[in-house]
């Protein structure tokens, strides 16, 4: 698919790469173009245009906090301290950073990945920009489910998903849930959100502030929780991603050493989002799921007979 930004986009981020405009070879590689996000690279040089529905204050805050002197080594800062629109969109500017390889799974950082979570998590809110929105990873989980509503309701796996979510304390379900913890989060980790420091491959820094805000630090441990719940991330990679976010003193947000309470439940709701969204590509797609899908909804199966570990978010 190709979005009608696009061509406007590639040349933007050949003005922004080439400011004086000299000619250049470098070309334009499309890196992402879904209805939420476009993002081309030219090359070394990135350009984002986020969602339309975008919050244009919200976005300033977050983008100002990737450039805070506070989060240097933790965040991808951007190019510019702002953003700029493009049609109906607003465009920010990054450099680009070496993704993680998914060709070789043995060799994602998970160690660097809790690392930074600890740093970002541990870092003093009052030394950030004011009025922080809220961390959108709980919100990101309800609309999967309406998406799965609207997509594909009548889907084989549609109803052990939904049974899976009502499984969950309704403060889960909530797209602004509790607020016991304040700190900031990042939103939507995954290894997808790593990349090598443009100027140091030795270094790991996380990307993508379209979620970054104040919330519970679970949520942005929730992903790889649920993965190895799932069976999807071996026992040897969880220990040492824990290890590392204890070690960088992360450990005072859950509870550590039995993080379950705090994270069992958020764990839940990410697996159920990860199975809804997996079955509303496949239906877009016209595809079957494959095994890694099957495995999260089996999983949605599984957990609607066990019932939740309640840890401090079940007081509201």
């Amino acid at each position: 698919m190709t979005t009608p930004i696009l061509p406007a986009l590639r040349a933007r981020v050949r003005g922004q790469a080439h400011p004086t405009g000299i000619s250049c070879v470098c070309g334009a590689t499309t890196l992402a173009d879904r209805a939420d996000a476009t993002v081309v690279r030219h090359g070394d040089t990135v350009a984002k245009a986020h969602a339309p529905d975008t919050d244009p204050a919200e976005l300033a805050l977050r983008v100002a906090v990737a450039a805070h002197p506070a989060l240097s080594g933790v965040l991808l800062p951007p190019l510019r301290p702002t953003a700029s629109p493009l049609h109906d969109r607003l465009v920010t500017f990054w450099p680009h950073g070496t993704p993680v390889d998914p060709d070789h799974p043995e060799d994602a950082p998970w160690e660097a990945a809790a690392t930074l979570l600890a740093r970002l998590h541990t870092t003093p809110t009052v030394e950030l920009p004011h009025a922080l929105p809220p961390m959108r990873g709980p919100a990101k989980a309800a609309r999967a489910l309406a998406r799965l509503r609207a997509t594909a309701p009548d889907h084989p796996a549609a109803d052990s998903i939904r049974r899976a979510w009502r499984s969950l304390p309704a403060w889960a379900r909530d797209e602004a849930p509790y607020d016991h913890a304040r700190a900031l989060c990042h939103g939507d980790l995954h290894l997808g959100q790593l990349v090598r420091h443009p100027a140091d491959s030795a270094q790991w820094l996380l990307i993508d502030v379209d979620d970054l805000g104040i919330g519970d630090p679970a949520w942005d441990l929730a992903r790889p929780a649920a993965w190895f719940a799932c069976g999807l991330l071996p026992a040897e990679d969880w220990t040492r991603f824990l290890g590392a976010y204890r070690r960088t003193g992360g450990a005072k947000e859950l509870g550590l050493p039995d993080p379950w309470p705090a994270l069992d439940v958020p764990a839940r709701a990410l697996t159920v989002q990860t199975a809804a969204l997996a079955v509303t590509k496949a239906t877009e797609a016209d595809r079957a799921l494959d095994e890694v899908e099957e495995a999260v909804i089996d999983a949605c199966v599984r957990m609607v007979s066990v019932p939740p570990q309640l840890g401090h978010g079940d007081a509201k």
